[in-house]
């Protein structure tokens, strides 16, 4: 089974991902059939055109409106829509969750209730044929797991239906901060808006690993080009690859052993207040750990006995860091080795929806999922339960892991 791999070159849309879709090769009656399963095929017409962007050719796709009935829908009326359609359960699945995480984002921003969200732009008929078709597409493709690199976002304003706005549009940096999207930003950024909250939330919901295998082959590609007109050429290509993510992760050593740096230092002329400061400066500054503990010192006064375990590079930072920001005029350091599983952060969708989750590979192939700390804490405090019954219902719902990060 083949994986799939999606370049946002340099960002992401709806109708630009469903042109490559189809320029790789999925047939237009796949991705019409749950349109007219929901009953709306004699809603609008869709073209699939040849193009060029920057000499570069590839597939445009153009959606007529024959039914202006649609463009105020809300995220009540569409997910009914949903529901009752005869949909291959699978493939419900994915466009239910792509509609209500934009529902979702657009409630946060607009300050609402996601039920009452009227979609506007993304409830109009081409954004329902986007969104459905591009789910249509991957399930037909059924890959064995989905990649992508970091989209792009631009700046500026779009013109939108609630009038002028800043380039990312609020619900599409609401899709970052929620599903944690890396993205790649520069100094002179692109003028315009390159990523739009379609794109984003189809990314979100569909893509299992969100940076690229670190060794793949390319089968096929399709190329979608996209309707602005920038500097450079404005694709999305979305290739058919075999991944060797999974014989990569076997040719590491796991446990691997790596050297780690160890400083520490005993201090007893600094307040408690101070030194809890300074430990929790170690800690933004990128140290793996800081233990601190009270000690008897000299003259019996009582002191602060603090170890760093930090990465090698860093060394010399923290040693500025201790002189700048603690009283000790000395710091003990030493290099070893340590032994560790390998471990990726990612997110995993359980009965209290998505989560903030831990893998750890055993030697033995094995995989171990942790929820964040921070994550049942959250929870524990929402639904005034105990911590045993988070846990308990987070290990008997987890369904689908999504990888934020390859296995390190």
């Amino acid at each position: 089974m083949e994986d799939v791999f999606i370049e946002c070159s340099p960002g992401i849309s709806g109708d630009m991902l469903l042109g490559a879709f189809y320029d790789l090769g999925v047939p237009k009656k796949v991705i019409e059939q749950p349109l007219f399963d929901l009953g709306l095929g004699d809603k609008y017409n869709l073209e699939f055109k040849e193009s060029k962007s920057f000499s570069i050719r590839g597939i445009k796709v153009k959606v007529e409106n024959i039914d202006c009935g649609l463009s105020q829908r809300n995220w009540r009326s569409i997910k009914e829509l949903i529901l009752n359609g005869h949909l291959e359960e699978k493939l419900q699945q994915k466009i239910y969750e792509v509609f209500e995480s934009l529902a979702t984002a657009e409630g946060k921003v607009h300050g609402i209730n996601p039920e009452d969200v009227h979609f506007h732009e993304i409830g109009a008929i081409d954004s329902l044929v986007d969104i459905i078709g591009v789910c249509a597409a991957l399930n037909y493709l059924n890959p064995k797991k989905v990649y992508c690199n970091e989209p792009m976002l631009g700046k500026g304003f779009v013109q939108t239906e609630h009038g002028k706005l800043s380039v990312p549009p609020p619900a599409v940096i609401e899709l970052i901060r929620k599903k944690n999207i890396k993205v790649l930003s520069c100094f002179d950024s692109i003028e315009g808006e390159l990523s739009t909250p379609t794109g984003i939330s189809l990314l979100a919901n569909l893509v299992d690993n969100l940076q690229p295998p670190s060794k793949y082959s390319i089968n096929s590609y399709g190329v979608g080009i996209g309707n602005l007109k920038f500097p450079f050429p404005n694709l999305v290509r979305v290739h058919k690859i075999t991944s060797f993510e999974d014989s990569s992760i076997n040719e590491q050593s796991n446990p691997k052993c790596e050297e780690i740096s160890v400083q520490e230092a005993w201090i007893d002329d600094q307040t408690p207040e101070d030194i809890s400061n300074f430990v929790e400066k170690l800690r933004i500054e990128g140290a793996y750990d800081v233990s601190y503990q009270a000690i008897n010192m000299k003259k019996n006064r009582i002191g602060f006995s603090i170890q760093v375990i930090l990465p090698t590079e860093k060394r010399e930072y923290f040693r500025r860091l201790w002189f700048n920001y603690s009283n000790t005029i000395g710091v003990r350091e030493r290099t070893q080795s340590r032994w560790i599983l390998l471990r990726r952060r990612g997110e995993c969708s359980t009965t209290f929806g998505n989560i903030k989750v831990k893998q750890t590979l055993n030697p033995d192939g094995s995989i171990k999922m942790k929820p964040e700390n921070d994550e049942v804490l959250r929870l524990k405090l929402k639904h005034k339960i105990s911590t045993y019954e988070i846990r308990k219902i987070i290990n008997e719902s987890s369904k689908k892991f999504k990888a934020f990060e390859n296995w390190k």
